[in-house]
């Protein structure tokens, strides 16, 4: 063997360990001392990486596998190629997700989005018009009775006065904002007009690009970043007239509500955090600063600061918004939905931004039949029996947790004698038993895939400390220990998931509750909305949907607001 072959071999060896900033501080003591003066690959590494792995092979097999690492057809020579290509967070894998499991008919059938009559009248005050749910600002729009202008300095003023307390503005992109108002307000005059969101201002989470404006993440290396491009979900909302007025606060690479700006926080409550890395678009839209936002989630990030600020917020199913111009966390369970003041105002931007782009690979071309009109008594609704039934422990060490389970169940069960009341028959549920930590490690196998570059730069460890105090970095350095071969293992028993979710949802519609551990893996659509309080913060309903069952879900949402007000209350700012 050439020196050079050595030379690789040791390199690459170590690269799985070392060249993410894991070092000897990961690695067993001996397999660092040997490996650093190592020539070649050894059995004393062979040893310590199959005991990291879980497995156990005889000296022979041993003897075998350093051969075989050693020599011209080792695996490790391709890392170097891996390690050059300059695949930046932008580039998609080969692979491809879709949470239709084999044999499953999707619906096909396209109707005209059916709105719900409306009668608005100009509230008397600039507070009360800013929280007006966007259905109502589109109809006052409509009807001239206020420019897209006038919203637009409205919320602009209102960004600039509680931002201070807030910490939701990463950028005011308060000339785009005017510029597409003055530009909304002649079309208007002109008679023409693009539809419900035309002339409506929202607020983007920092994730989303925009061309000639910052794109942060959350992060400080990035604080002056731009992307020159534009994301497809800012092309689409653009196009239907909507008006950009910030990018709002990401957690640090999409985790937490802490940026390099400080802590986001809930307006009901400032003591508390706004929750999950859309705690920007959950605390502006929930503080009356924005008609709407959009959001991501992966593992809850539309869903939690929904409910803790007490916003409607839909997590639509994988493969239904175009992530292009997003930053990508985990492939195969990022999505981006709509955080908004009432049910129907999610179901017109999701409307707006749904659908294939031709950019995204992972999207199916699958209709959104929204009727507002519909008869809500035909749905076929379950409700989690594990969310409304059994004891919830008494444990002193706990007690404030039980507390707020209790509240919480209390506030689900009035919810649900609501749905009951309007028709509605529903039926006890249960989930099917899966090994969710057996599925879960995999994101962070994905994860650290898309941000390996930002960690063989050294940058990733700048948001260990600081404001963004992030967990991320540690995340991404011990996913490059997970087997391969375990990755596919896992993907397996997700599908294996997938197909036990489908059967068990049976012929329901939807049900009441959800899982979003489970549901984030196989790719289900959830709707957030609030339903009540806890110590004078927000609690929420979750109403979880078939594979596509957007329609569906936000069709119980609007019936259940409809017939409550808990999604019309508003902050004491």
């Amino acid at each position: 063997m050439d020196d050079q072959q050595c030379a690789v071999n040791r390199r690459r060896f170590l690269a799985c360990f070392s060249a993410a900033g894991l070092g000897s501080t990961l690695m067993p003591g001996a397999l660092a001392a040997v490996a650093q003066d190592a020539e070649t690959i050894t059995l004393e590494m062979i040893e310590a990486a199959q005991a990291i792995a879980g497995l156990s092979f005889s000296r022979d097999e041993q003897q075998r596998i350093v051969e075989r690492l050693n020599g011209p057809r080792s695996p490790l020579l391709a890392f170097d190629t891996l390690q050059t290509a300059n695949l930046g967070n932008d580039t998609q894998p080969a692979v491809v997700f879709n949470p239709v499991p084999p044999g499953k008919t999707l619906p096909s059938d396209r109707r005209p989005l059916k709105r719900q009559e409306l009668e608005v009248s100009m509230p008397a005050t600039d507070d009360e018009l800013a929280f007006l749910p966007m259905t109502h600002l589109a109809k006052l729009v409509e009807n001239r009775q206020v420019k897209p202008s006038e919203l637009t300095r409205l919320y602009l003023a209102r960004m600039k006065q509680y931002d201070p307390e807030l910490h939701v503005v990463v950028t005011l992109t308060e000339e785009l904002a005017l510029r597409q108002a003055q530009t909304a307000d002649d079309e208007i005059a002109a008679g023409t007009y693009r539809g419900p969101l035309h002339g409506i201002p929202w607020g983007a989470k920092d994730l989303l690009a925009v061309r000639g404006t910052k794109t942060t993440w959350g992060m400080s290396p990035y604080a002056d970043r731009t992307i020159d491009l534009d994301s497809t979900v800012f092309s689409k909302l653009s196009e239907a007239g909507a008006i950009l007025i910030a990018k709002l606060s990401t957690g640090a690479l999409a985790v937490s509500a802490r940026w390099f700006g400080g802590l986001t926080r809930n307006p009901w409550n400032t003591e508390q955090d706004a929750a999950g890395s859309s705690a920007g678009p959950g605390s502006a839209t929930a503080a009356g600063l924005v008609g709407f936002s959009i959001g991501t989630d992966t593992g809850g990030s539309i869903i939690l600061p929904s409910t803790r600020n007490g916003v409607t917020g839909l997590r639509p199913t994988f493969g239904r918004v175009s992530r292009y111009g997003a930053m990508a966390l985990v492939w195969t369970q990022d999505t981006i939905g709509p955080m908004c003041r009432s049910a129907e105002d999610c179901a017109l931007v999701f409307d707006a931004i749904y659908g294939p782009d031709g950019k995204d690979n992972t999207l199916l071309d699958v209709p959104f039949n929204w009727d507002g009109t519909a008869d809500v008594t035909k749905l076929r609704v379950g409700y989690l029996r594990a969310a409304f039934e059994g004891e919830i422990p008494a444990n002193p060490v706990e007690r404030e947790s039980a507390i707020r389970q209790r509240q919480i169940r209390q506030n689900n069960e009035r919810a649900l004698r609501v749905i009951r009341s309007l028709g509605v028959e529903t039926v006890p549920f249960d989930l099917p038993e899966v090994p969710i930590a057996a599925i879960d490690f995999m994101r962070y196998a994905e994860t650290a895939a898309a941000f390996d570059d930002v960690t063989r730069t050294g940058l990733l460890t700048l948001v260990e400390e600081g404001p963004e105090q992030s967990d991320r970095p540690n995340e991404i350095r011990a996913a490059r220990f997970i087997p391969a071969v375990e990755f596919i293992q896992g993907n397996r028993l997700r599908m294996r998931a997938m197909e036990q979710m489908d059967e068990a949802m049976g012929d329901l519609d939807l049900f009441i509750g959800s899982n979003q551990a489970l549901t984030n893996r196989t790719g289900h659509p959830v709707v957030s909305l609030p339903n009540g309080f806890f110590q004078g913060s927000p609690t929420g309903l979750h109403l979880t949907g078939k594979l596509f069952g957007e329609s569906e879900i936000l069709l119980l949402a609007d019936a259940f607001q409809a017939a409550t007000d808990h999604h019309v209350r508003h902050p004491p700012l």
